[in-house]
């Protein structure tokens, strides 16, 4: 079987498990634990910016992004298909009292005329907004990547009206890979960034949060409170330390055989590349109507040995990682197009 349904389900490498056994651990709770600190100061670094977290989930690092900007009753801007707000339960209103302000765009890009309507005035009857996310590379628009200079444009017009950044980059090391922009370039307009090992990286668990010292002290108070206090962590830091030195530039073999996918969708006469584009490693394509339900389309795949997930009712992504090789990206090249 062909796994494509996300890059969640790469494992770690033999050498990966070698180095993950043989880490310097200590209590990370009590600040001791080497190969933990060792990684929050590494990924801070490539960021660029001045502190890390390490915690288990993605959606604890956007959640307590979202948190270190938002008091309960405000609110933050993000477009309607984004992970913040499609994937992770409305946790911020759940945990916080935080609410969500989506914007409907056509590509998953939140700009400057999108604000302009939505971003509230001060006034007794609205919530009051205070953060813009972005996503990038994002997932619901087909791992795309959102441009750089318009993402500066929009961080710059929130900056000058009060409003903070957060940007959820759990895939941006794939746009890092895609461009050849380096991670501290995308990341720099963004007052709190969310990085993600797990995914394309291929370690076990773990992202980081990064921003100010300041936030980020406050951010590991909070992780504590929602049980993200790990101990001896380094065990886990360390198989993302070995994913960011050794694992990064292989990215580029699963953006490869995404186009490979990619190029099939297009031949096929009951499928469409949605936005006709794939960037990076996520391919979205929409069945046609008269060839059944996204759902039923995932369930004919699954019995020719290719898994994937329906996303709606018409509309199925599949992801390349790093389990999946070239050969078995061609079969199902063979399999969407026949």
């Amino acid at each position: 079987m062909i796994d494509l349904r996300s890059d969640t389900l790469t494992k770690p490498t033999a050498e990966m498990r070698t180095v993950m056994a043989a880490a310097p651990v200590g209590d990370d709770v009590f600040g001791e634990d080497p190969t933990v600190r060792k990684l929050e100061e590494r990924v801070a670094e490539i960021v660029g910016k001045a502190a890390a977290l390490f915690v288990p989930t993605g959606t604890m690092g956007n959640q307590i992004g979202v948190r270190m900007h938002c008091q309960p009753g405000d609110e933050f801007l993000c477009d309607a298909e984004c992970h913040i707000y499609h994937y992770e339960q409305g946790a911020s209103a759940q945990l916080f009292g935080v609410a969500a302000h989506p914007i409907v765009t056509p590509d998953g890009l939140v700009t400057i005329a999108h604000l302009e309507d939505h971003i509230r005035p001060d006034n007794v009857h609205f919530a009051r907004s205070r953060l813009v996310c972005l996503e990038n590379t994002h997932n619901r628009q087909g791992g795309r990547i959102l441009p750089l200079d318009e993402i500066k444009s929009v961080c710059e017009y929130a900056a000058a009206r009060g409003l903070a950044t957060h940007l959820d980059g759990a895939r941006l090391w794939n746009a890092v890979v895609a461009t050849g922009i380096d991670a501290e370039t995308w990341c720099a307009p963004f007052d709190t960034v969310s990085v993600c090992f797990s995914k394309g990286l291929g370690a076990p668990v773990g992202s980081a949060l990064c921003g100010p010292k300041e936030t980020i002290v406050r951010a590991r108070r909070l992780r504590k409170a929602l049980g993200g206090g790990w101990r001896q962590a380094g065990i886990l830091a360390a198989g993302a330390l070995y994913a960011l030195e050794h694992q990064l530039d292989r990215l580029a073999e699963d953006h490869a055989h995404a186009q490979l996918i990619a190029a099939a969708v297009r031949a096929a006469p009951h499928l469409s590349l949605v936005g006709d584009r794939c960037d990076t490693n996520l391919v979205v394509m929409e069945v046609a109507p008269n060839f059944g339900s996204a759902v039923e389309f995932v369930a004919q795949l699954k019995a020719q040995g290719v898994l994937c997930n329906a996303i709606s009712n018409r509309r199925c992504r599949m992801v390349t990682h790093l389990g999946v090789s070239r050969q078995e990206a061609q079969q199902v090249a063979a399999v969407l197009v026949g």
